[in-house]
């Protein structure tokens, strides 16, 4: 059981982690030189690709959540590091959260000399909720080896 619990919480972690780096290092970058000087367009695509993954996000934040407390039940020891975890994820969800309910429907709604500065904001915070998840992952192998 420990060892199927583990791997589900290990492979949406990747999972998160991954698509993050992913839309961040390469989704971005290619759209911003495929679309240049078309900001419009930019704004219309990544509208597109962002559409409808707000609850998916949630369900898999839940979920990694719910399969580290059960693997804390199940293994109880390094409370420490689990403890960080949580707080890792805490951060993440919390940033994730300003992303999806204040700083995307300013997005949307903002003109195009707002939406410089917010795409400038988006990438730190969307770095920073990379960071957060990408430490929490290390420790949750470097849990697993101690």
């Amino acid at each position: 059981m420990t060892v199927v619990v583990a791997i589900v919480h290990a492979g949406l972690a990747a999972a998160w982690v991954g698509g993050m780096a992913y839309s961040l290092f390469l989704v971005r970058p290619k759209v911003k030189r495929y679309f240049g000087p078309d900001d419009e367009g930019r704004e219309a695509l990544t509208t597109v690709i962002a559409s409808g993954n707000r609850w998916k996000v949630v369900g898999l934040i839940a979920t990694i959540a719910l399969t580290g407390a059960v693997l804390l039940v199940l293994e109880p020891g390094h409370w420490g590091i689990h403890a960080v975890k949580a707080v890792l994820l805490l951060g993440a969800s919390g940033i994730f959260w300003y992303v999806s309910w204040r700083h995307w429907p300013r997005r949307v709604f903002s003109t195009e000399a707002e939406q410089v500065v917010l795409r400038r904001q988006l990438v730190v915070l969307a770095g920073t909720m990379l960071g957060l998840t990408g430490a929490a992952f290390a420790l949750g192998v470097a849990a697993g080896h101690l």
